[in-house]
């Protein structure tokens, strides 16, 4: 495994070619081509926004994540980049399943453009935050932004280490993509991104929601884009970590494990 993981940063350029054909293949023939990484997300936006903050704003929620658009995506772009991530890289080996015959490829490539790929629409999704932070008068505090690209390192290795280990499975049991689809509806309303960590209700089960990985990520994003004041979570960015370090090398672990069977399984 160490080996096959020590090589891999020798296809360093080769991963970005294949970012970048994936991101071109993917609006290819659009009219509005690389302009749809940032309407997705705005459609989703301004969807939510209406739902839960004019059509049924409950009044705890409303005082708590005032501008709401701005609080939401603050959870839902990271969230976006993971679920997308975890989806087309779950599947991704089986798509490319001409390439994995190819004796001098590595396979682990093809889920890692996946995320990586989706990494960029997440980057992207960023400019929109901006402007509504803008359009709102709503900045967050310049020393705790500082935590943010650590932030979002960690989710990178966490996301890498569970691709990695969906992926590997996939080929073998087919059905995990539609149970997997089914796993992160449940998995999105259990996270707080459409409502509040900080209300009376979510306080109630918080016990449950640590056990929940994305809980700790979505809060942190709302502690240092969103709410004013110091960075409360911080305590578990180290943990945060170490159990993405964990998910990495295990996840790298069970797709070395499987890697001879793949050919023959795609």
């Amino acid at each position: 495994m160490w080996h096959n993981l020590a090589t891999l940063l020798r296809y360093r350029g080769l991963i970005q070619s294949l970012v970048a054909r994936e991101l071109k293949a993917r609006y290819r023939g659009s009219v509005l081509g690389f302009f749809w990484s940032f309407v997705n997300p705005l459609l989703l936006l301004s969807i939510y926004s209406f739902v839960f903050a004019v059509i049924m704003p409950p009044a705890d929620l409303k005082a708590a994540t005032n501008p709401f658009a701005v609080f939401m995506f603050c959870g839902l772009l990271p969230w976006t980049w993971f679920s997308a991530s975890l989806l087309e890289g779950s599947g991704a080996l089986i798509s490319g399943g001409n390439l994995i015959k190819k004796v001098l490829f590595p396979a682990e490539i093809l889920p890692i453009v996946s995320v990586l790929a989706n990494m960029v629409h997440f980057l992207l999704g960023l400019l929109i935050l901006a402007g509504f932070m803008v359009w709102n008068q709503h900045f967050p505090d310049w020393n705790e932004l500082a935590w943010f690209p650590v932030i979002v390192f960690i989710q990178l290795v966490f996301t890498l280490g569970l691709v990695l280990l969906l992926s590997a499975l996939t080929v073998h049991f087919r059905d995990l993509r539609d149970l997997l689809a089914n796993l992160l509806t449940f998995w999105f309303f259990a996270t707080p991104i459409i409502y509040s960590y900080k209300m009376d209700n979510v306080a109630r089960f918080a016990k449950f929601f640590d056990w929940n990985p994305f809980f700790h990520f979505a809060v942190s994003y709302q502690e240092v884009l969103f709410f004013p004041g110091a960075f409360g979570h911080l305590k578990w960015l180290p943990v945060m970590f170490a159990g993405s370090i964990v998910m990495f090398f295990a996840g790298y672990w069970l797709f070395d494990r499987l890697r001879d069977s793949f050919a023959e399984a795609v």
